[in-house]
């Protein structure tokens, strides 16, 4: 009976620890991702400034949804039809999530246009581990959201930035959702490839005309580079995290990435952040983690 009952203790000790090693694998893919979407974020501003929000997200779309499909060769007559629903909508998801965020980018500094954002996420942990004390957290983000926009002169940025920061974070929080389920129905990363493919046809119409007459050889280079950084290598990171750790646990961890997104900002587009700033950052990086210490009680 001992020896069944220590048996049995490290089966369950195996099992913790393989469980434990798939959520620390995921959290190690999150933070690349982050990484690999805001310093490509960064490294996008002469794109936007050439091809325009839309036309940079279509290109980037277009290669990310080509180069995969290469790799991938989904099998589209095998897919049923609620494995088509999902890709057309997380595919309609993630061009417009695409097109808002650039086009927020080229309003506002990285760092608040991110911190906008990840309120979508963040809104997903929240509601994902119950609400009550916990929405105690988003408020804080809020707050942290406020302190970003003010440079200590005025407030940074415009309206209408703000306005496609927020819908961007809305697509952001429907993105996780969406790439939980497609993770779960299909195999291996043929969701992935079936929905970039979906969003590259939705912001064809958007970038197509904006983007082609100003595409040479070095465009076509520098286009297929980012598209890898983002979005083909951060999404795949993400989907294969999602099928490591829980939704909310995801939204949560990928709420550090304003500061991420300031530290891209200052190293690459040389976005100094002031006093209040800096504070705004880390009520952020404050709420985020209050939110994954509550979420564990």
């Amino acid at each position: 009976m001992e020896e069944k009952a220590n048996g049995g203790a490290g089966t369950l000790t195996a099992e913790g620890s393989a469980a434990f090693g798939g959520v620390a694998a995921g959290g190690l893919m999150c933070l690349m991702s982050m990484s690999s979407i805001q310093f490509g974020a960064a490294l996008s501003s002469s794109a936007i400034a050439t091809y325009g929000p839309a036309g940079a997200s279509w290109l980037r779309l277009a290669f990310a949804a080509i180069i995969l499909a290469i790799f991938v060769r989904p099998r589209f007559a095998s897919y049923t039809r609620a494995q088509w629903t999902s890709a057309l909508v997380l595919g309609t998801t993630t061009a417009l999530m695409t097109m808002s965020f650039f086009a927020a980018i080229e309003r506002i500094p990285l760092g608040l246009s991110v911190a906008i954002d990840f309120l979508g996420p963040l809104s997903v942990a929240t509601i994902g581990y119950g609400l009550g004390r916990r929405l105690i957290w988003p408020l804080l983000a809020g707050l942290g959201v406020l302190a970003l926009a003010h440079d200590g002169h005025g407030w940074v940025g415009n309206i209408e930035g703000i306005f496609f920061a927020l819908g961007a974070g809305t697509g952001w929080a429907i993105y996780i959702v969406l790439t939980k389920k497609i993770g779960a129905s299909f195999k291996g990363l043929e969701g992935l490839s079936m929905s970039l493919m979906v969003a590259a046809l939705v912001a064809t119409p958007f970038g197509f005309a904006g983007a082609v007459p100003a595409l040479d050889g070095y465009g076509l280079i520098e286009m297929a580079g980012l598209a890898i950084l983002v979005p083909l290598l951060p999404y795949t990171l993400e989907l294969i995290a999602l099928r490591r750790m829980p939704t909310a646990s995801f939204g949560i961890l990928m709420s550090l990435e304003p500061a991420i997104a300031a530290l891209a900002g200052f190293v690459i587009l040389a976005q100094p952040m002031t006093l209040l700033q800096m504070a705004g950052t880390a009520l952020v990086v404050a709420a985020s983690a209050g939110a994954t210490f509550s979420a564990r009680q």
